[in-house]
Formats: structure tokens, sequence, C-alpha cells
């Protein structure tokens, strides 16, 4: 094994913070809902909205975790502009493992996020092949402008070794 270095053993508590320059807005929710054809009429007709009980048009709950929309970071080579962690483990690949959204309440249009991530583990294993694999654990809140928890998202991320391992392929 040799993937847990004291470089990343120090990436835990790490923290990045980042803050929308403005609010959601209904466009952006209204855009999102269509690019992941979700249909529901709450996030475009402010109408519906209020007959259900809501002041206005609400946001689709995962839009508020997409943080390249207020992250203000550059593209990476794949094209990404939000955050990552940006680690650069050679002769690895990186899996997601998966993710844990709980949300607190509906995000409204003038809503102003602030996204704050957190490394809270790092633990190497290995995989049934044997190959060596590094998982990070990372954690996401969301807050708005007055301080109230929007979201959470608890993130997997895991890099596996491309070395074949001894008595088996990787």
């Amino acid at each position: 094994m040799g993937l847990l270095t004291d470089e990343v053993r120090a990436l835990v508590g790490a923290q990045r913070v980042y803050t929308a320059p403005e609010p959601m807005g209904a466009a952006a929710g209204r855009y999102f809902a269509l690019a992941v054809g979700d249909a529901n009429p709450l996030y475009t007709d402010a109408a519906f909205a209020q007959a259900h009980g809501l002041a206005g048009v609400t946001l689709p709950p995962t839009l508020v975790c997409e943080t390249n929309q207020y992250a203000g970071l550059p593209a990476d080579a794949e094209g990404y502009a939000g955050h990552t962690w940006g680690l650069d483990l050679p002769g690895t690949r990186q899996v997601r493992g998966g993710n844990r959204y709980v949300f607190a309440r509906r995000i409204r249009p003038d809503d102003v996020v602030t996204a704050t991530w957190e490394i809270t583990s790092a633990t190497e294993k290995q995989n049934r092949s044997g190959a060596d694999m590094l998982v990070i654990g990372s954690k996401a809140t969301y807050t708005n402008q007055d301080g109230e928890l929007l979201a959470e998202n608890e993130e997997t991320i895991i890099f596996v070794s491309l070395a074949t391992a001894p008595g088996g392929a990787a």
C-alpha cells in the first residue's frame, strides 16, 4: 500500500468555502429542471407553487449541490468548473463511491448560497483483486445568506491503483 501519504492525511479537516456572487434566481431553477428533465411545475409556475403553500417557485433540490455555478473556478481538463480537491494520484483512476443528500428546506430563488466542503476521512483499502484503493470522504454543507441550513452532501471518492496487484489483476 502507499496511496495514503502524509500529504493526503494532512488534507483531512481541510475546508473550501464558496459563496455565490448573487441569488440563485428563478431562471437557474427553470433551466436546471429543463436540463435534468424534471417538469415539476413548482420550478416554473409561481401560481402553482403558491397554490401548494409556497411563496413562489422553488428550485430543484440538487441544483444547490452543483458548485460550478458559484465556485468561480476555471474549467479543468475535462471541462468541469466546480469544486474538486485537486488530488492528482498518478497510476490511479478515480471513481465515485456515492453521495448521500439531506435537504433541510426548499431552495428559493432569493437564496444566496455558501457551500462549505470538508474532507472528513482518508482510508486506504484493497479491492477484491488486491489493488490498492484510497477512499476519500467529504461533506458539503450549504447555507443561505441568513446562515440557514439548506442541504448537506456526503460524498465518497475512490482512487483505485492501476498497478497489477500481486496474485490478481487491478
